[in-house]
């Protein structure tokens, strides 16, 4: 028996039509996001891929900081534990192992957005000290 390397590539375009400009692109923040707050299947894509295990959040999902444990979670405006107050959007496609419990992102935490290209719907929010996003 002989073991032989097999290389696969693949290759993932990030949808950001969401963006109205690149303002705030330049300085997007580091965060970990809380995945029980998100849902499989409507947050995120599950893996269908046999070969590539990974799962993945589209750009543009909305998130809010959650008190407790200063992870970011989906942005739901009923939520009690932090994650009303939108802290913003993911910035940046994030491919992750499905047991993964915490998964680094980036935050695009000010710019403009435009809310009919967003992956969920979002109601938009005025701008505040944490949070600089203008809907458009």
């Amino acid at each position: 028996m002989t073991v032989q390397p097999v290389t696969t590539t693949q290759t993932l375009t990030a949808d950001r039509s969401w963006l109205a400009s690149r303002h705030g692109a330049d300085s997007v923040g580091s965060i970990t996001l809380d995945m029980s707050s998100l849902t499989s299947g409507t947050h995120y894509v599950p893996s269908t891929d046999t070969d590539i295990l990974y799962s993945r959040i589209p750009s543009g999902v909305p998130v809010g900081k959650i008190t407790a444990s200063g992870l970011y979670g989906l942005y739901q405006t009923r939520a009690t534990d932090g994650r009303q107050n939108l802290a913003g959007f993911v910035f940046a496609e994030v491919l992750f192992a499905p047991s993964q419990t915490k998964v680094p992102a980036a935050l695009l935490w000010h710019g403009s957005v435009k809310t009919a290209k967003l992956p969920v719907t979002v109601t938009p929010v005025a701008p505040s000290a944490l949070c600089q996003i203008r809907f458009v």
